[in-house]
């Protein structure tokens, strides 16, 4: 048990005073942490200034140990000296009380300061290789004002894609019609429609009006970009996204929206709650210049999005019941089976079988392993960083995502703190500009609603988030009954969600080629922008851009014409002659009018090989399967 007998000095200092060796690198780096965490409620000195002035403690004593003098003249050493000085700071109270009250809590903290005392080199070698030359709280300045400016970015690049494709999709004339659907489900639901699916198309759902909404989103997107209210920029795309999410139906279904809404509304937690703040146009010289702290409460929310979604996104391979994700088979099938392959994805699959399975493990890893290293010290969250993104960028490379990996990628960018963006020595840290990194805490004028709503939204979802982690361990288990409730409520505005892409490797390829017909004889395919069809055409490269229909047509391939109500909807708008739909396709095979008679035809698509593609020019080689759907013509829908 620790010696709790404590030394009194006859001269005790006016202040708290902490007295360390100023020749101990490891005491050098972590009394920087201790000035901020203290802040101005303690003096330090070290033992070389300040021995003379404490002749009631020996030299040896001040060479192995921290020396914390109270103004009353009570000193006390080691681990002791440790919580005294932290307790002078309400939040770390409970240190001090502990080491007075707990069992064993003394004597472990005086054995485990013992052991760092007599390695301190080794001790300060672990935390430069962990944290670098900084060991203090890290800001994240630099990370929200890039983060805020590119999730700007990813809401502009899905509102520009959407205007594009709004009017076939969902217009008047387009495959599903909002003004059909909303009055649908009021018919159904009464006055709960409002609530099961939350949209301002219940307002207006005109054409104009989905015009609107998306150069709305795309204005709010380039204000966000130049940082002018960005807080409140991100409650109003929030809304906008969400509306055309809702209206969107099943060409909305997609994990990206939903992570995408889910960012936008912790960011709104994040974002500085003011008309223009200079730091995210100015990269300030110091935290003291900025206007706004980072909210901490918001940072970790968006931290735990990254974490929990590549967590789930790994998890849920293993557990999914797929033999490819165990045996390191899955890229195997996954670059000519993927919903829109790019050319890169033709030469990946092209590369060897060792190679291909190492890929697979590599992901593996970085989704189940590497996301714990986001709570880790500086250099390992750095490290997480990189992995994540490497990962993302070799996706976006091989595959069209849309803007999924851009939006992963933002994230990362939050793992990135203003110390390693700004290098210093260890002069630097210890003079007096050393505090230029982070201002007094006296200064940081934390906004309630940031801070307090981001704590709110922590304790609301963090049992959801909790159980939906869980869930991918356990694939077959249920929430308690209050929180799936909570979840049924909340899952309607998409602020809490459950992530696992390719849970189940494809390891077919069937595509719909839908052909168009005058006669029933001659028959002409349509062909679409960027899914598979003819085979000589090259896979093409569409992200950050989201065909949605060419995806929505992957989907159908892996069901019944049953269970896609909406692709004989589509067959209808050819027959009709929609200019709105043919405006989703590549080209129209009947420009004069619309052909009689469609129907849907069943091929099984494979890369071709590398000698085939030079001896055909192919990039693609397919059979045919058989008719998807029969012959439809316009007099059956009458």
């Amino acid at each position: 048990m620790p010696n709790k007998s404590h030394l009194h000095v006859s001269n005790p200092p006016k202040k708290p005073l902490l007295i360390w060796d100023g020749d101990c690198d490891f005491c050098r780096l972590w009394i920087e942490r201790w000035r901020e965490i203290t802040a101005s409620t303690i003096d330090y000195v070290t033992y070389q200034e300040a021995a003379e002035r404490f002749p009631e403690i020996r030299l040896d004593q001040f060479e192995q140990a921290l020396t914390f003098i109270e103004p009353d003249g009570t000193a006390f050493f080691a681990a002791e000296a440790v919580y005294r000085s932290l307790a002078y700071r309400r939040w770390r109270q409970w240190l001090a009380w502990s080491y007075d009250h707990v069992p064993g809590f003394a004597a472990v903290s005086e054995t485990g300061y013992g052991f760092v005392a007599r390695h301190r080199k080794f001790a300060s070698a672990v935390t430069r290789l962990l944290w670098g030359k900084d060991v203090r709280r890290p800001t994240y300045l630099w990370a929200r004002r890039w983060f805020l400016r590119a999730l700007g970015v990813i809401y502009l690049i899905a509102f520009l894609s959407l205007w594009a494709q709004v009017d076939g999709l969902v217009g008047s004339n387009g495959v599903s019609p909002v003004n059909q659907f909303l009055p649908a489900v009021r018919a159904q639901l009464g006055p709960d429609a409002y609530t099961v699916l939350p949209t301002l198309c219940w307002f207006s759902s005109s054409d104009a009006f989905l015009h609107f909404l998306c150069g709305s989103g795309v204005l709010c997107s380039l204000l966000l970009i130049f940082g002018i209210a960005p807080a409140v920029l991100l409650v109003a795309l929030f809304v906008l996204y969400l509306s055309l999410t809702i209206a969107g139906q099943v060409f909305f279904n997609f994990q990206w929206d939903v992570l995408l809404l889910e960012t936008g509304f912790l960011s709104m937690l994040l974002a500085p709650w003011r008309l223009w703040p200079r730091e995210l146009l100015f990269w300030p010289r110091s935290p003291s210049e900025a206007t706004t702290p980072v909210s901490r409460a918001g940072l970790f929310l968006l931290k735990f999005l990254l974490f929990k979604l590549m967590l789930m996104s790994g998890v849920v391979k293993l557990t999914s019941g797929d033999d490819s994700w165990w045996n390191l088979t899955a890229l195997d099938y996954h670059y000519w089976s993927q919903p829109l392959p790019t050319v890169f994805g033709w030469w990946a699959d092209k590369s060897t079988e060792w190679f291909k399975h190492f890929s697979v493990a590599f992901c593996l890893v970085v989704e189940i392993i590497v996301p714990f290293f986001i709570w880790a010290p500086r250099r390992l969250r750095l490290i997480a960083a990189g992995l994540v993104i490497f990962l993302q960028l070799v996706i976006a490379i091989t595959g069209n995502y849309c803007f999924f990996n851009l939006l992963t990628i933002a994230l990362c960018l939050l793992l990135i703190d203003d110390a390693s963006i700004r290098r210093r020595n260890v002069e630097e840290r210890t003079s007096p500009a050393s505090q230029e990194l982070r201002p007094p805490n006296a200064k940081w004028i934390i906004e309630p609603l940031s801070t307090y709503g981001a704590i709110g939204v922590i304790i609301v979802t963090l049992p959801i988030n909790a159980w939906l982690i869980f869930s991918v361990f356990k694939p077959l288990s249920g929430p308690p009954h209050a929180l799936g409730n909570l979840y049924e409520r909340l899952e309607a505005f998409r602020i809490v969600n459950g992530y696992g892409l390719f849970r189940v490797m494809t390891k077919d390829r069937s595509e719909i080629v839908l052909e168009g017909s005058d006669d029933g004889i001659d028959w002409q395919p349509y062909e679409f922008k960027w899914k598979p069809g003819d085979v000589k055409r090259a896979p093409g490269w569409c992200a950050p851009h989201q065909p949605r229909l060419d995806w929505q047509m992957w989907f159908a391939a892996l069901g019944t014409p049953r269970e896609n109500p909406w692709l004989v909807a589509l067959i209808f708008r050819l027959l009709q002659g929609s200019h709105e739909v043919n405006g989703l396709l590549a080209s129209n095979p009947f420009p004069q009018g619309p052909p009689r008679y469609i129907r849907a035809m069943f091929y099984r698509y494979r890369f071709t090989r590398m000698d085939e593609l030079r001896q055909t020019g192919a990039w693609w080689k397919r059979e045919d399967l058989r008719e998807y759907l029969p012959t439809l013509s316009l007099e059956q829908f009458r």
